[in-house]
C-alpha cells in the first residue's frame, strides 16, 4: 500500500442522531498473488481485508454500508478504461471475531473482506502468440510430406526454426514474469521448439541414411526387431514390397542354381555310363563346365548384388518408419494442445455463468 494521495477532505461527519461516517477519501495501489496457469486464458481471485489497526472490537465496529452487489455495480460504472482485466465479480463478507494476541492479551478486532474476481481478456494474446505459433508447427507439420531424396527438406525446417525463434524474441515481453506457477502456455512454445529441433534432426539422419547406406553395416537384430517389427506396426507401417521380391527373387536362384547343379552332375557321370539326355563329346563338356563356372561367378555377384540392396533397403525402411513416427508425435501434439486451449477457453467463456 502507498502513500495516500487522494485529495484532503474533512475526515468525520456526525450527526444528530449519534451517527458518524468516516469519508475520507484513500486511493490504494495494492497487488495480489497472481496464478498464470493457464495464461491467457487466467482468473484471479484478490482478496482486501478492512479492519482498524489500533481499536478492537470493543471500540470500533466495522459494517457495510452498501450490499456487495451494489458495490460490483457502481465498480462496473466507475471503470471507464476497458483493458486487459474484466472485472467479473466482489463479494463482500464480515468475519466472525477474528481473534489476535496482543500485549494485553486475547483481543478482537472487526474485519471487513472483499474477494475481487477478475478475469484476463485472452483476444490479443490469443491472435499476437497463439495462431503464429499454431501456424508455424503447422506448416513444420506439412514439412513432412516433402521427399528427403528430392528437396533440401533441412533447409526448409532450418528456416521454419529460425523464424520460431525470432516470433518468441519479439512477443516475450507478452508473457507473464510474475507468479508462482510456470504458464502453460510457456510449456507450449517449448514444446513446440523441441519438435522442430528434433525434426530437423530427424531429416538430417534421413538425409544422411538415403545417400550413404549402401556403406552401413547390416542392421542389428534388436534393431530390426524394435524400429522395423514392433515400431513400424505402431505407426502403420507395413512390410516393403522390395523385401518380399528380394525374398522371391532368391528362392528363384536357388532354384536355377540346383537345377544346374543336377544338370552339371549329370554330365560328370557321362563316361560312368549314366543315361544322359544328351550325348556330349569331351570339348563340349569342358565348355560347359566353363559356362557353368561363369554362370556360378555372375550368380555369385548377383547375390551380393541383392545382399547389399537388402541392406540398404533396410536402413532407408528404418528412416521411413522414423520420419512417420514423427510424423505422427505432431499430429498427437497439435490435436492434444488445439483441444486443451478450446476446453480452457470455453472454461473462460462461462465462468460469468458459474459465478
Amino acid at each position: 500500500m502507498g502513500d495516500n494521495r487522494a485529495p484532503d477532505t474533512y475526515y468525520v461527519y456526525l450527526y444528530n442522531n449519534g451517527k458518524t461516517e468516516d469519508r475520507q477519501p484513500v486511493r490504494v495501489i495494492s497487488s495480489c498473488n497472481m496464478d498464470i496457469y493457464t495464461f491467457p486464458f487466467d482468473i484471479q481471485n484478490c482478496t482486501y481485508t478492512f479492519n482498524s489497526y489500533k481499536h478492537t472490537i470493543r471500540d470500533v465496529q466495522l459494517l457495510f454500508s452498501e450490499p456487495a452487489e451494489v458495490t460490483f455495480q457502481k465498480s462496473l460504472q466507475y471503470m471507464e478504461t476497458k483493458g486487459e482485466w474484466q472485472l467479473t465479480d466482489i463479494i463482500a463478507r464480515k468475519t466472525a471475531n477474528a481473534s489476535y494476541v496482543s500485549m494485553g492479551g486475547l483481543d478482537s478486532w472487526d474485519d471487513l473482506v472483499f474477494h475481487v474476481v477478475l478475469k484476463r481478456r485472452p483476444t490479443l494474446y490469443v491472435v499476437n502468440l497463439l495462431i503464429p505459433s499454431y501456424s508455424l508447427i503447422t506448416v513444420d507439420l506439412f514439412s513432412f510430406l516433402l521427399p528427403p531424396q528430392n528437396v533440401d527438406r533441412s533447409a526448409f525446417k532450418m528456416t521454419l526454426i529460425l523464424g520460431y525463434t525470432v516470433f518468441l524474441l519479439l512477443m516475450n515481453d507478452l508473457l507473464p514474469v510474475t507468479g508462482d506457477t510456470t504458464p502453460l502456455i510457456n510449456v507450449f512454445f517449448s514444446l513446440c521448439l523441441v519438435l522442430m529441433v528434433a525434426s530437423l534432426l530427424e531429416t538430417i539422419v534421413v538425409t544422411n541414411i538415403l545417400c550413404g547406406s549402401n556403406d552401413y553395416p547390416p542392421l542389428p537384430s534388436w534393431v530390426k526387431v524394435l524400429f522395423l517389427h514392433y515400431l513400424a506396426r505402431m505407426v502403420c507401417f507395413g512390410q516393403k514390397t522390395s523385401d518380399q521380391n528380394y525374398a522371391s527373387q532368391k528362392n528363384t536362384n536357388d532354384i536355377i542354381s540346383c537345377s544346374s547343379e543336377i544338370e552339371i552332375n549329370q554330365i560328370r557321370h557321362h563316361k560312368r555310363g549314366i543315361k544322359t539326355a544328351l550325348n556330349l563329346d569331351d570339348e563340349e563338356v569342358k565348355e560347359l563346365r566353363m559356362l557353368h563356372e561363369d554362370l556360378l561367378t555372375i550368380r555369385q555377384h548377383v547375390d551380393k548384388h541383392f545382399s547389399s540392396d537388402q541392406k540398404s533397403e533396410e536402413w532407408k525402411h528404418l528412416g521411413e518408419v522414423m520420419d512417420r513416427f514423427l510424423f505422427i508425435l505432431y499430429v498427437v501434439f497439435l490435436t492434444v494442445s488445439f483441444f486443451t486451449i478450446l476446453i480452457f477457453w470455453m472454461y473462460w467463456y462461462s465462468f460469468d455463468k458459474k459465478a
